[in-house]
């Protein structure tokens, strides 16, 4: 080793169980709360038995031109623990479900400096290795997601070049090559005696393909920086329930195609005065999303192609020394199209309601600070209930909620500070989103009322 060498190392463990004196007593959605009732549940402890996560990390500049080098090699593995349940929709009977994962991996990072027509340049390149296994099972020994096992290899570039100092360009490609294999499996059964579970052959899906990103920034001009840029997203999630869904003995039946977006965003940032606003909006398309929909009372991928939108507001303002406001605004939207034409609304599990915040931060004398925090999610109501007057899962109507916290801060010296927080400063009675969103008996729960919390922290 050298002063131009680093070697770092990591460890960490994390456990969080649930010991409950209390069970869930179901109620209606949309008149009565589910609510917590003394009782024994007779399953293991929710929560994450074990959590290990390890890291070494390699560091050496002036490699070769310049050139600096970042390696790391990792590894994790955990379990996480669902909460028991008498009856569930997803199998027969009662049951646990629990998800085992191990993660290796190696990134191999490296970024060189040049010049190109007289402009500062640098182009980060390199290559990502994961190898993830993963399985979720019951505590009975019933397979809900079978044992898969993902090997990908990843290389990629991004280049970085300063235009007349003022104009910023950056691009780059990425191309994901995985391969997940899957063993022989039975889906679960749905009914007494083995009923809706069929035999499936094991096999290897492949996932190939290249991504692409670029971006323009100028920079110049402190009231206006404007920026334009396009990226595209290689995603493979839900691939586990897409399996576990399943209707025939083949894996090639399946539609396990990646998800490939693209994304294009416009927007700018300024300062003027005692000002900062930024804002931009954004287009994202897919030729084949993934929703979850209520398909006969489960949730089913729907494969179909997909366009979201939206736009981002945020400003401030620096009154004075002492005080500081500010607020953020957010708004989304997005529909998928069918086979005839027609497009309908993605539901509450992909579109969140609009959202504002707003913040005051207050300094009356240097050692005390106040954060008083107003957070507003907006109403969505896209979809009608069947003739009985039953939503869907994921299309229940969400109505406006609104929130404040408070926190405050004393700091005593370098070493000590003592604070307070106030959570739902009004003890305001509301349902989160995903309770109204869900539509869900179970999972029609209320949100947390007021909560008070003191805390003395020490800096070592």
């Amino acid at each position: 080793m050298d002063s131009s060498s680093n070697i770092t190392a990591v460890y960490n463990f994390y456990r969080s169980n649930q010991h409950n004196r209390y069970i869930s007593q179901t109620g209606v959605y949309g008149q009565t709360p589910t609510i917590g009732v003394k009782g024994e549940d007779p399953g293991k402890p929710a929560g994450t038995p074990y959590n290990h996560n390890a890291m070494l990390t390699y560091t050496k500049s002036n490699l070769f031109a310049s050139t600096s080098l970042t390696a790391s090699a990792y590894y994790n593995t955990f379990r996480s623990m669902n909460r028991y349940v008498e009856k569930a929709s997803a199998w027969y009977g009662p049951g646990q479900t629990q998800i085992n994962s191990e993660k290796k991996g190696l990134r191999v990072n490296l970024n060189t400096p040049f010049q190109v027509l007289g402009s500062n340049a640098d182009i980060t390149y390199g290559v990502d290795l994961l190898n993830d296994v993963t399985d979720q099972n019951l505590t009975d020994g019933r397979v809900y997601i079978p044992y898969m096992n993902m090997l990908n290899v990843a290389p990629y570039a991004q280049v970085k070049i300063d235009f007349l100092e003022n104009l910023i360009f950056k691009g780059g490609v990425r191309y994901e090559n995985a391969t997940v294999k899957i063993k022989d499996f039975n889906t679960i059964a749905t009914g007494p005696n083995n009923e809706g579970s069929i035999a499936v052959k094991g096999g290897n899906i492949p996932y190939k393909g290249a991504t692409f990103n670029a971006g323009l920034r100028y920079n110049k001009f402190a009231i206006f920086n404007p920026f334009v840029s396009f990226s595209q997203g290689f995603a493979i999630n839900e691939l586990g329930r897409i399996v576990r869904r399943a209707t025939d003995n083949d894996l090639d039946s399946l539609k396990t195609d990646p998800i490939i977006t693209n994304n294009y965003e416009i927007g700018f940032s300024s300062n003027y005065s005692i000002f900062q606003l930024s804002a931009s909006y954004y287009y994202s398309t897919s030729k084949m999303g993934v929703e979850l929909v209520d398909i006969g009372g489960y949730l089913m991928p729907q494969r179909l192609p997909e366009d979201v939108y939206g736009y981002e507001i945020a400003l401030s303002a620096n009154i004075s020394p002492q005080l500081t406001i500010g607020g953020t605004y957010a708004y989304v939207e997005g529909k998928s199209k069918k086979d005839d034409g027609s497009k309908s609304y993605l539901n509450g599990s992909r579109i969140s309601p609009d959202k504002a915040t707003g913040y005051i931060y207050y300094t009356p004398i240097k050692p005390l600070t106040f954060q008083l925090f107003w957070v507003h999610t907006g109403s969505r109501d896209r979809f009608l209930p069947n003739d009985k007057g039953v939503y869907k899962n994921s299309e229940g109507p969400v109505k406006t909620v609104d929130l404040f916290n408070l926190n405050g801060n004393y700091q005593v010296n370098k070493q000590w500070s003592i604070g307070m927080g106030v959570e739902n400063l009004f003890n305001k009675n509301y349902y989160p989103v995903v309770s109204q969103y869900r539509a869900l008996n179970e999972e029609y729960v209320k949100g947390q009322g007021m909560l008070a919390s003191f805390n003395i922290n020490y800096k070592f």
